[in-house]
């Protein structure tokens, strides 16, 4: 174990070269695009392409698969560093793997990961579909039905706020078999794009993160195969638990990145802007604001890699993914903030990146578990040792 969980900001010479990588590439390619999807709210798909081609849309899909064989830690180093430049198109890549990919991977039978792996690794994008209406935090109080009939299942329901939707041809979608079970009905499906019964809803306009899509499904007697049926019946539930305790990692790792993007445009605008005849960064209420925030950005450093190693290591992680996840959102809004307040009025407008990080920064404390539910967990976690 404690080889596992060395020395948490010492990262390998792969690692620093695989992050480094990703890292020149969201400035090179990703970078001039930014603001244009952001204001058309939309991914350029040829962007998407390149992420399938680096093979960072199938970073821990064994090789034979097509996938780039890498960890967990190799997931949260992609998605760090892309959201250091765009928030947006790094959850693209976070849910491909580490709520989508990371369910099948462990919960899929041999047929369906021949089936659905390689074109998962190759060009296709998928959707983990969990909330609806009446199932924010209350995750498992699902309306949508799921029918055996036959050789097949009937889905009926509608799910909302489901990240990259638009992108998207398969879907996990968690249904309800037999609602008299409570969670223990819940069972987990692969539903195709195109699928009889199966159509896009509403497109989310939202505040933030706006290039990537979220929107509603519908599911009106749509038919799928029983073969599509994802684990056991009745288990999809702990499905949930399982990879929304890895995606809170990865919505941390998120928030790390956006928090260290804010933070070099404000260093970088600190040295550059001047006030009464001098950069602003020789005024000590500029560097004390900046010290502060370089050292909350690398406490929430450290959480996310501690979680990510303790995931890698087989070890417990659920009480370090909480506590990562509400820790990064509440800095990641923080330093935003911080640093819109640096460049003042140039800050207030789109002219400049901080304003759109700023925005980007409040999905964090929503989305996979609200700030709340993260401190519930960490409490029923902590206290009960005492």
């Amino acid at each position: 174990m404690a080889e596992s969980l060395k020395a948490l900001t010492q990262l390998s010479e792969e690692e620093l070269f695989f992050q480094d990588t990703i890292r020149r590439f969201a400035v090179e390619k990703i970078g001039p695009l930014v603001r244009g999807m952001d204001e058309a709210q939309k991914l350029e798909p040829a962007l998407i392409q390149e992420l399938f081609d680096l093979g960072l849309m199938a970073i821990e899909v064994p090789e034979r698969y097509g996938g780039s064989g890498g960890s967990f830690f190799d997931c949260i180093l992609a998605i760090e560093a892309l959201s250091t430049t765009d928030p947006s198109v790094a959850v693209l890549v976070d849910v491909q793997n580490t709520l989508c990919l990371n369910a099948l991977l462990r919960w899929c039978n041999d047929l369906q990961k021949a089936q659905f792996l390689p074109r998962l690794a190759k060009d296709a994008v998928g959707s983990y579909a969990l909330s609806e209406a009446s199932s924010g935090s209350d995750a498992f109080a699902l309306q949508t039905r799921a029918t055996r009939s036959g050789d097949n299942y009937v889905l009926n329901g509608q799910k909302l706020w489901i990240t990259n939707a638009l992108e998207s041809s398969v879907f996990l979608v968690f249904a309800t078999l037999d609602a008299s079970l409570g969670y223990k009905g819940i069972t987990a499906f692969l539903v195709e794009k195109g699928a009889s019964g199966f159509t896009l809803g509403r497109k989310e306009e939202k505040l933030g993160i706006r290039a990537s899509s979220t929107a509603a499904l519908q599911f009106d007697e749509c038919v799928i195969p029983a073969a599509n049926l994802v684990g056991e019946p009745g288990k999809g539930y702990k499905i949930a638990i399982e990879t929304l305790n890895e995606g809170r990692i990865g919505i941390a790792a998120q928030m790390v990145g956006l928090a260290q993007g804010a933070w070099m445009h404000a260093a970088k605008w600190a040295k550059e802007r001047r006030q009464f005849g001098k950069p602003i960064a020789e005024f000590q209420a500029i560097q004390f604001q900046l010290a502060e925030m370089a050292t909350e950005i690398e406490a929430a450093r450290l959480l996310v890699y501690n979680a990510a190693r303790l995931k890698d290591a087989g070890a417990d992680f659920a009480k370090e993914a909480a506590m990562a996840k509400y820790f990064c959102s509440q800095v990641a809004e923080r330093v935003s903030s911080q640093a819109v307040e640096i460049f003042g009025g140039s800050g207030f407008v789109r002219d400049y990146p901080v304003e759109k990080l700023y925005r980007d920064a409040k999905i964090g404390k929503i989305y996979e578990g609200t700030s709340f539910m993260q401190l519930a967990t960490i409490a029923k976690l902590t206290l009960g040792k005492f």
